[in-house]
């Protein structure tokens, strides 16, 4: 009878705490920002235009790293602070589930099933899947891969978009985007996919590749946070809302893509 009294009773404590967690969980993260005045973010460090480490000062710049400076500043407001911690494909919603980041602005497309493990803000660039391909290359759009190695990025989704339009083509995966660019001029693949704000970048900095194509998919990105934090998701969606409406985000738009050549960055105003 004590031994049954005993179990009923940590059961109970259990099942409180459980929902004394919930509780406690939709509003740690909101409550945490505000206490230490800073928000961390999990960015990438290999996409010239998004967040790219710059050589000269290591330090990380680019679209992405600016509107989590912008979306900081409105959360916690102007004194607030940011620290950033480099996360790739692969580690970023890890990062984001184990607590070593408060958010993630990192080229991430919203899909149903990352958001079966996580949050998203509203979308705050609308980008698409195109392709990169050596400047003397035959590939005019997505169909033509059909036959062809094409390379994509671990934890990237480009890998299994691709096949949905190109059920023939070999795909094969690469750890980052130095090494997917270096696969595609030792002609190890025909093509790299992914979206085209990324590849616009890397073209940019590869005369001898080309984007073409155009956008085969939609992909729009969003800031992920952690499921249960109601309170920090709202907070994050009114500040890139009143970022995009203010005109900050097309400032911000015309800054990073406005000089590069072929891109139509005009399509990405907020309107």
């Amino acid at each position: 009878m004590k031994k049954n009294f005993c179990l009923l009773s940590l059961l109970f404590s259990v099942l409180l705490l459980v929902g004394c967690g919930r509780s406690v969980t939709d509003e740690s993260a909101l409550k945490t920002v505000r206490q230490s005045n800073t928000i961390t973010w999990g960015v990438e460090g290999d996409k010239k235009l998004f967040s790219l480490i710059d050589v000269r000062d290591d330090q990380v710049k680019g679209f992405d790293i600016d509107m989590a400076k912008a979306v900081t500043r409105e959360v916690l407001g102007p004194k607030g602070k940011v620290k950033f911690i480099l996360a790739t494909s692969q580690s970023r919603i890890p990062l984001l589930k184990n607590g070593n980041v408060d958010a993630v602005i990192a080229t991430m497309t919203i899909t149903a099933e990352r958001e079966k493990i996580i949050d998203f803000s509203h979308s705050y660039f609308n980008a698409g899947k195109t392709l990169l391909v050596p400047n003397d290359s035959k590939i005019k759009n997505v169909h033509d891969l059909n036959g062809k190695t094409v390379i994509g990025i671990l934890g990237d989704n480009s890998v299994d978009v691709v096949k949905r339009f190109a059920p023939k083509a070999k795909v094969i995966a690469m750890q980052d985007y130095g090494q997917a660019v270096s696969a595609l001029k030792s002609h190890q693949g025909d093509a790299l996919t992914s979206d085209n704000g990324v590849l616009y970048g890397l073209a940019a900095e590869n005369p001898s590749l080309k984007v073409c194509g155009g956008t085969f998919t939609k992909e729009p990105y969003g800031i992920a946070v952690n499921k249960h934090q109601r309170g920090f998701e709202a907070a994050v969606n009114r500040a890139v809302i009143k970022i995009q409406r203010s005109g900050e985000y097309n400032r911000l738009i015309k800054k990073w893509f406005g000089q590069v050549p072929g891109f139509n960055y005009r399509r990405l105003y907020y309107k």
